[in-house]
């Protein structure tokens, strides 16, 4: 055996040895799985709070303002009326004791139901009266989801709800949306 046959039987050989290889492995890539089995979905959500206004006219009840706080016309309607009253009874010096005592009498009774009128005097108003809410809602955050490839169980968390199954790449489950769910 020369020599040149002997390279030609290594290189060959060698040859054959890489082609070897790389069947073997185009042949476990084929025989990889392709997808994985969804066994569960379970919807992720988060509870949103939003701050709002909410306004409501309301009706209010105030003391309408007074415009004779002292109460003059009340004492002096109730003195004349007290004192043509008591102008009425006895005589002479007594008549004069009653018409002044009368008087009196009525001034006082005058401005006590003058008071009496203005507390009870009242006006009704609309105000608008606002205050914040809170509002929760529920926000969609993804899916967590279950799987079986190869005989064992994995967990993912997915943006778009899969399909029955998930597709694998390179041994591992792509959690990508697939291009028709992308937006």
């Amino acid at each position: 055996m020369d020599k040149s046959m002997m390279k030609g039987i290594a290189v060959g050989g060698l040859a054959m040895v890489v082609l070897g290889a790389g069947a073997v492995t185009g042949y476990e890539a084929l025989n990889k799985p392709k997808f994985a089995d969804v066994v569960a979905v379970k919807e992720v959500t988060q509870t949103v709070v939003t701050p709002r206004e909410r306004c409501d006219n309301v009706q209010v009840r105030h003391q309408a303002p007074v415009k004779d706080e002292h109460r003059v016309a009340g004492t002096l309607i109730g003195g004349v009326a007290g004192g043509l009253l008591g102008s009425n009874i006895g005589g002479g010096n007594g008549k004069k004791l009653a018409t002044v005592a009368g008087a009196v009498a009525g001034g006082y009774a005058g401005n006590q139901v003058q008071k009496n009128m203005q507390r009870n005097d009242v006006v009704t108003t609309t105000e608008r009266r606002c205050r914040t809410v809170k509002l929760k809602s529920q926000r969609l955050v993804g899916y967590d989801v279950t799987y079986r490839l190869e005989g064992q169980e994995g967990k993912v968390r997915t943006s778009f709800q899969p399909g029955a199954t998930l597709p694998v790449k390179d041994g591992q489950v792509v959690v990508t949306p697939p291009p028709e769910l992308r937006s």
